[in-house]
């Protein structure tokens, strides 16, 4: 994509066009066939990149059928729910000029813009294109600039209240990038700004090594998670930075869970009544021994982030099984076990298991009326099958 086509899209007419098209993989020929009566091949292209984007975006953006994107900053936008919450976090500290660094096609700008100034800075002249449009279409032009500049080469900011860093964290191959120091620009070019402007959030992957994180009197980090799945670490700092070392967020309930230090690790014994498998930003977090306090339970093996308590309780940290029967992996026994149960539908869910999920439900060939989630683990070291009811409580509720 360049600027004459992002221009070419920034039309009305061609924006209401872009909606009405359905398009597929399997008519995308079709499509742009009957558009090249009209279009350049540039501009058909765009039109089309732009109809699959926008449908691809509507599950992160609401407005996503006026908005503008490219593919990899589609991929790297957080979505509202991030983007919103973290947003509010600045609000609580009442900042009014806020820079967003690397802000790609907008979607956190849109946010911080919502009640505050603020500029975005990129390298890419397409994606500040994109970003000025986004800002435009939701009524927030006021409050949003652009400014294109290379991070690696700008002079330290001076003129607004806090920053939010979303370096790259793919190569342009598409492999990711786990180190700190290999993000596109590198994540230590806040050492630069953190002088001037102390208050600040840096995106990282949540895959994170926890060996990369900064020292604890410097930043916190957060993991957050959506419905239940993880989706990005944030390191704050200066008057963003929690007490806690480390926090997990669940969004959108907003739950959180903190590192407590007087918390003991978490002892490990056998499998009990309840079978709790914590959120994934829990254990990223690495905040399992501080969930077992709240459960009153223990894990099953020291290894596995999977607790185990006499009772239940309602909680959104964990997804809550009831456990119906253990025993030692064993295919032959287990297969026997599910037809005399009359098991016929199962959900196969693994903890330190080499065992692929799918392989083992074809080579169990399930058949019967009832249904169990069976969970492939160790316990004490030895491998071992948990045979569980449904779930009662989910990490997303």
């Amino acid at each position: 994509m360049n600027l004459d086509q992002v221009a070419f899209l920034r039309q009305d007419e061609i924006s209401v066009l872009i909606n009405t098209l359905e398009v597929t993989e399997h008519n995308h020929l079709q499509v742009a066939a009957k558009l090249r009566r009209s279009w350049s091949v540039e501009q058909t292209h765009a039109i089309l990149e732009t109809a699959i984007l926008r449908k691809k975006a509507k599950s992160k953006f609401a407005a996503a059928e006026q908005m503008l994107f490219t593919r990899a900053g589609l991929e790297q936008a957080s979505g509202e729910v991030i983007s919103e919450y973290r947003a509010k976090k600045f609000f609580s500290h009442n900042f009014d000029q806020i820079a967003d660094m690397c802000c790609g096609i907008g979607g956190d700008s849109l946010a911080y813009a919502a009640d505050a100034s603020v500029v975005g800075i990129d390298i890419d002249a397409v994606r500040l294109a994109m970003a000025d449009h986004n800002a435009q279409r939701l009524s927030l032009s006021h409050r949003f600039k652009i400014l294109e500049a290379d991070l690696l080469k700008l002079e330290p900011l001076s003129n607004v209240d806090a920053f939010f860093f979303d370096p790259g964290r793919r190569t342009a191959a598409g492999k990711r990038i786990y180190r700190l120091s290999e993000y596109l620009p590198p994540a230590n070019l806040i050492n630069r700004w953190l002088s001037t402007v102390p208050h600040g959030g840096v995106k990282i992957s949540p895959g994170i090594d926890y060996a990369e994180l900064p020292n604890t009197a410097l930043a916190s980090v957060e993991f957050v998670s959506v419905n239940g799945q993880v989706r990005e670490a944030i390191l704050w700092y200066g008057a963003l930075k929690h007490d806690a070392g480390r926090k997990a967020t669940l969004l959108p309930s907003g739950a959180t869970l903190t590192q407590r230090s007087e918390v003991p690790a978490a002892a490990e014994g056998p499998i009990k009544h309840w079978l709790y498998e914590p959120d994934g930003a829990v254990i990223r977090a690495h905040l399992v021994k501080e969930l077992a306090a709240i459960l009153d339970g223990n894990q099953i093996d020291a290894s596995i982030a999977l607790l185990t308590a006499d009772n239940y309780h309602q909680t959104p940290f964990a997804r809550a099984f009831e456990v119906v029967d253990s025993m030692p992996f064993q295919l032959k026994r287990l297969r026997q076990y599910l037809r005399q149960n009359d098991i016929g539908r199962i959900v196969v869910k693994k903890r330190g298991s080499p065992l692929d999920p799918q392989w083992l439900e074809k080579q169990l060939k399930p058949k019967g009326d009832k249904g169990a989630t069976l969970f492939l683990t160790q316990v004490s070291g030895e491998p071992t099958v948990v045979i569980c009811r449904q779930a009662y409580a989910t990490a997303h509720l």
